[in-house]
């Protein structure tokens, strides 16, 4: 028999429970959340009151919903890769199934409850702690926060946000930071929000990290990543076989999807960064300056003369989340903030020192560049 368990989100003044019919499902959430939201296990008798995220492993609930989605009108779209059927009844329900995935979502804000409902506990995890953490985010952005496409990291005394598109060198600049001993506050996006003194709050993201066989190696992790899987360890779910399999056989080189316009790459939990390669992760900091890189093979780390201000897709919204759109209607349209809090927020980052740079692929030579330019 299935014991029901809790476990509480806080991210500063909001939180969410999650409450589930599967230990594996809230063990997960703590496990994910843990390193940078404070993640902890409740009494399920102690969750009394919305918001609450309901986890349950439940064959026959999941067909009632399916079979409910299917005969009523719906729409299809994508959601995490997969085809997904949503439903809305005429009180406000959203109710949404991903046949191939065995999932069912559903929404009910008239009591604010949510429900992920499945037929294996792995995918509940998974979907639960998307969910929690898409509910969660709209609990920040009505308390006045924005969330932003940008990574982090910090020494205590400065928090350097680097910004830029895909493939900039978001993800690079920080774990080349990070591993040179500043902690790790976000590898992709962040939220902010100005306090009473004028100062830029930012607050973590949790998420898996992208990291290519290349940077893998450049960072020194990929020996230590071969090691822990071939002692039967494991990285994200969401990682592909081939990587690895990739991983395990020494390769270094990247590995490219069909077609060669994707790399696959290593998925590694947020928890991972500790345990595994030994960095340091933040839980908060206060923005002290801003980088936009640029990344070129051959290139010498140096700073360019030209100032880039923020745009558009530097500002978490559908258009830049085509893997996850708000199918349950939990973020505040747009979804990266009210337009007084991001105009709030462009106004404090312009004020802040503005580094842009280009990068090599010599990691040892951007992180020294970038430790020296950042402490002058």
């Amino acid at each position: 028999m299935n014991t029901v368990t809790a476990t509480r989100l806080h991210a500063a003044d909001v939180n969410i429970t999650m409450v589930s019919n599967t230990q594996a499902v809230t063990d997960y959430a703590r496990r994910y959340f843990g390193p940078w939201w404070n993640a902890f296990e409740v009494l399920p008798e102690s969750v009394c009151a919305a918001p609450v995220v309901f986890a349950n492993v439940d064959e026959d609930q999941y067909a009632t919903l399916q079979a409910l989605v299917e005969t009523c009108p719906h729409e299809e779209t994508t959601y995490a890769k997969a085809a997904t059927l949503v439903a809305r009844d005429t009180e406000g329900t959203i109710t949404a199934v991903s046949p191939t995935q065995q999932l069912a979502y559903r929404h009910e804000p008239a009591t604010g409850r949510l429900s992920v409902i499945g037929t294996g506990s792995e995918p509940v995890a998974l979907a639960a702690a998307r969910i929690a953490r898409d509910a969660l985010r709209g609990l920040l952005l009505r308390d006045g926060w924005t969330l932003l496409h940008a990574s982090a990291v910090t020494d205590n005394c400065r928090t350097v946000l680097t910004f830029g598109e895909k493939g900039a060198g978001k993800t690079t600049t920080a774990l080349a930071l990070a591993n040179l001993g500043w902690q790790l506050l976000a590898n992709d996006r962040i939220f902010v929000r100005p306090d009473e003194g004028g100062q830029l709050r930012v607050l973590p993201w949790p998420s898996a990290a992208a990291i290519g066989l290349g940077l893998l190696d450049a960072l020194g992790w990929h020996d230590v990543a071969r090691k822990r899987l071939g002692a039967g360890e494991a990285l994200h779910p969401t990682q592909h076989p081939d990587v690895t399999a990739a991983v395990l056989a020494g390769r270094r080189e990247p590995l490219w999807e069909p077609g060669g316009k994707r790399e696959r790459k290593v998925q590694v939990y947020p928890d991972q960064f500790a345990n595994w390669f030994g960095l340091k992760l933040a839980t908060g900091g206060l923005a002290q300056s801003v980088l936009f890189p640029r990344i070129r093979r051959d290139a010498a780390p140096a700073v360019e003369g030209c100032r880039r201000t923020l745009g558009d897709a530097d500002f978490m919204h559908g258009a830049t989340e085509d893997r996850y759109p708000d199918i349950l209607g939990l973020a505040p349209a747009g979804g990266s903030g009210s337009s007084d809090a991001r105009q709030s927020v462009a106004y404090h980052l312009e004020k802040l020192p503005q580094h842009t740079v280009v990068l090599g692929h010599d990691l040892a030579a951007n992180a020294a560049f970038l430790h020296q330019l950042l402490s002058e």
